[in-house]
């Protein structure tokens, strides 16, 4: 089933071309079934890709989704058009009446910053608390993976000694749990962090479970044992050249980044990126939106 998004949104075209089943309104009416409504709070600063990222995901499973794309309104986004924030986004009060079947809080690359510094804390920790009673289940990503533990379960993060950036072999802790159902046993995924969450804080607390981690990268996914969050430290979500977009960016700007680990073959940055995570960005998604949304969420939300 498909993914229903504006007819004007710029990830349409990508979308259409890679052959995702998309659906416009006037389709959408059309379809005797109860779609599921997923709320995607994008902190990302180029916002477009991001869309067009998650978007990928979304659409390729056999449900129906409609998508509802959100920003802070307490921080002006330097990287997108105010044009495409009042096209295709709404801000928390426009929506805060509603209820989601699922939501996903995006990262942000403010790892260095103290939660309570950054400026859209006091709204963030708004919609996380708003989410408790009006979504069934939140995917969390990276940094606001990082933000979720802190906010739920007192867990705060590490610095690293220097940005972890790379493509880095996982294992699974237990493969009978439906998130991670399908994954192999050892496989790979993208990070790109200054910071850490320690494995001992993770297994010292009783409300949550790690599903996988990285002798590398360290803790990777982590869930509520209610099933509500799921906090995924690293970018399934990834396209095979963000790794390079971000290290062509960090140079640009005088930063001296190292070479992402594992990333180009051979460790050479003339040679094409090859994509080694896509099976399991699609698995991650479809069985958080089969297991932890559809066959939970109530059909009528009264």
């Amino acid at each position: 089933m498909p993914i229903k998004i504006p007819k004007l949104l710029p990830a349409r075209d990508i979308l259409e071309k890679e052959n995702i089943f998309l659906m416009d309104d006037e389709r959408a009416i059309t379809q005797d079934i109860r779609p599921l409504n997923i709320v995607i709070l994008n902190l990302m600063p180029l916002k477009e890709k991001t869309e067009t990222q998650l978007l990928r995901l979304l659409g390729n499973t056999p449900l129906q989704v409609n998508v509802t794309l959100l920003y802070t309104s307490s921080y002006e986004a330097k990287h997108v058009s105010q044009y495409h924030l009042e096209q295709f986004y709404s801000t928390f009060d426009h929506i805060k009446e509603r209820r989601f079947d699922g939501m996903i809080i995006t990262g942000a690359p403010i790892e260095h910053i103290p939660y309570e510094k950054v400026h859209y804390w006091p709204e963030l920790t708004e919609i996380m608390e708003w989410s408790k009673t009006h979504v069934t289940s939140v995917f969390n990503i990276c940094w606001g993976a990082q933000a979720a533990l802190y906010y739920h379960f007192g867990i705060d993060k590490k610095p690293l000694k220097e940005k972890l950036s790379g493509v880095y072999t996982h294992t699974l802790t237990d493969p009978t749990v439906k998130l991670v159902q399908g994954f192999d046993e050892e496989f790979v995924a993208p990070h790109s962090r200054h910071t850490t969450i320690l494995e001992s804080d993770i297994l010292a607390n009783s409300e949550l479970q790690l599903l996988s981690s990285s002798d590398e990268a360290g803790v990777f996914i982590v869930m509520s044992k209610d099933q509500k969050q799921i906090m995924v430290t690293g970018h399934l979500e990834y396209d095979a050249f963000t790794l390079q977009d971000e290290y062509l960016r960090d140079q640009a700007g005088g930063f001296n980044p190292k070479l992402p680990q594992h990333y180009y073959p051979n460790d050479d940055p003339e040679k094409k990126p090859v994509h080694r995570w896509r099976s399991h960005a699609h698995l991650i998604f479809s069985n958080w939106l089969n297991y932890y949304v559809y066959q939970q969420t109530p059909y009528e939300w009264e």
